[in-house]
């Protein structure tokens, strides 16, 4: 019976993606079958696939395994062993194969006889081998990494939108990334900015948020450019070597709030430790990605940040909002009041409920009746000529220093952690060290975010036609607005009447 015979043909990283590589180890391969008299069931190929991380698809090997499990071929070629798997535990299938259904595995280097003692010895010395130099590469590329972002230089890698590799700025990228900031400042949501970059339009879409394309597709995009205007081709058939370019895809909130979270934009320095992912503060863990000294300043990266630090900052604290973490503040709302107005009789926030809004058990009143009259207040307030001194009280300096008290409380946590792990101080001494500085830090977040209330609506109270900025702006910014010039307090309507009264909507202006 003539054997059926796999070829497998992976390479872990192909630059150039013109398949050259491939194309040589596919020539080795089929001249092993025909040697052997071997038939070819089929080709299955990993371009540019790493076999190191075990969490990584490799869809072509993964359909090799499928069709040997239901028996379509008894062997299998590979150019090496380590181009058939890096994983030890894959290794050990593969072995027991050969034990239990006399699978035969050949390489072009020599056969890995896996059904002998001795074979198995070498295809498993080998594995272990190849797995070690993966994790001293790994190390040795780690090492180079954080080198680079303690001198402030721009990582290696995929480049943000905004910057060029060599972290030069590119000013319409950058220009939109500074939109995008400034768009969530003014109380845009983050799926409402995703809509505008996407090309959308609508009633929560903010208008100076530019279309922009994903940065995938913009990579792959300027790579197949690269490749042409270079003229590096593949073949006899002279082709341009060229990687797919994903489909046209719209942006999505997760994409914009890596985008609020990056720390380069202000000019820091990142990086990121693959062994301390910040486990269980997945949200505050753009905090980790700053390098600092030992004495917990941070590091500044030799480009230019795109947003201020005072900006971005500010972009933080209302992300870190309590409120928006556990409640829906600052996603998107359909309704001005929903979340915003207040009982007027418990003071808990009231939801829209069909054409009204409702406190359960206390108040229910029309969406449509309450909407108006708190927008033309509102209106006229905006309008009035000595606006900036009805403006609710702001302490810039104040918040500065706040967040470097903060800094510094967080740095003696990190000093009392580095001399608890030398062994320089007790568990006990780190325990009280880190509750009193918590403590600090827990005190001043809360002073922080009573003096950024006003924080959102900034750009249209510092308008020069605040009006025409108000009525221009989406529902998240005229949301944010209302909500920084006062608090609206629902009371019931008097029963039996369904005109409106003016008296059962209390607006308090903030002072």
């Amino acid at each position: 019976m003539q054997t059926s015979a796999a070829i497998y043909l992976r390479v872990s990283l192909d630059h150039e993606m013109d398949g050259r590589t491939i194309d040589r180890h596919r020539q080795d391969c089929q001249r092993i079958a025909r040697e052997r008299g071997w038939t070819i069931h089929r080709e299955y190929v990993d371009q540019s696939i790493s076999a190191t991380d075990k969490a990584k698809t490799r869809p072509g090997y993964d359909a090799m395994v499928a069709d040997y499990q239901a028996g379509k071929f008894s062997a299998i070629i590979c150019w090496d062993l380590d181009r058939l798997t890096r994983q030890p535990r894959q290794l050990e299938d593969w072995i027991e194969a050969a034990e239990d259904r006399g699978l035969v595995l050949v390489t072009a280097n020599g056969e890995a006889d896996l059904s002998t003692d001795g074979g198995r010895l070498f295809a498993r010395m080998k594995a272990a081998v190849a797995r070690s130099e993966v994790e001293r590469k790994g190390r040795r590329q780690s090492s180079a990494q954080a080198q680079r972002a303690r001198q402030g230089r721009a990582p290696k890698g995929i480049r943000p939108l905004g910057y060029a590799l060599n972290g030069d700025i590119l000013e319409d990228e950058a220009k939109a990334v500074q939109e995008v900031y400034a768009a969530f400042l003014a109380g845009s949501s983050l799926r409402g900015i995703a809509r505008a970059l996407s090309g959308e339009d609508g009633e929560n879409v903010p208008a100076d948020v530019p279309a922009t394309e994903t940065q995938t597709r913009r990579l792959a995009l300027e790579r197949n450019q690269r490749r042409a205007e270079e003229n590096k081709t593949r073949g006899p058939a002279d082709q341009l070597a060229m990687k797919p370019v994903p489909e046209p895809k719209p942006w999505n909130p997760a994409s914009v709030l890596m985008l609020l979270r990056n720390p380069r934009y202000a000019g820091y320095s990142t990086y990121t430790p693959k062994e301390t992912d910040d486990e269980g503060k997945k949200r505050r863990s753009y905090k980790a990605k700053i390098v600092r000294t030992e004495d917990g300043e941070p590091v500044y990266g030799l480009w230019e940040p795109i947003i201020d630090e005072n900006t971005w900052w500010k972009v933080q604290e209302k992300l870190d909002s309590a409120e928006r973490v556990s409640n829906r503040s600052g996603t998107e709302r359909k309704h001005m009041g929903s979340g915003l107005y207040l009982c007027g009789i418990c003071g808990t926030k009231v939801r829209a409920h069909g054409q009204r809004y409702r406190c359960a058990g206390h108040v229910l009143r029309s969406r449509e009746q309450v909407d108006t009259y708190v927008l033309t207040a509102v209106r006229a307030r905006l309008g009035r000529d000595d606006l900036a001194d009805l403006l609710p009280d702001r302490d810039e300096p104040r918040l500065a220093e706040i967040r470097t008290l903060i800094e510094k409380q967080e740095a003696r946590i990190r000093r009392a952690q580095r001399d608890y792990d030398d062994e320089i101080i007790e568990g006990r001494d780190l325990k009280r060290i880190r509750s009193k500085a918590e403590a600090v830090i827990t005190k001043l977040d809360a002073e922080r975010l009573t003096l950024s209330v006003s924080d959102t609506a900034g750009g249209v109270l510092s308008d020069q036609n605040p009006v025409s900025a108000f009525e221009a702006g989406d529902l998240g910014i005229r949301r944010s607005v209302v909500d920084a010039l006062c608090e609206v307090h629902l009371h019931h309507n008097p029963k039996g009447r369904r005109d409106f009264r003016p008296e059962t909507v209390e607006i308090v202006w903030r002072r």
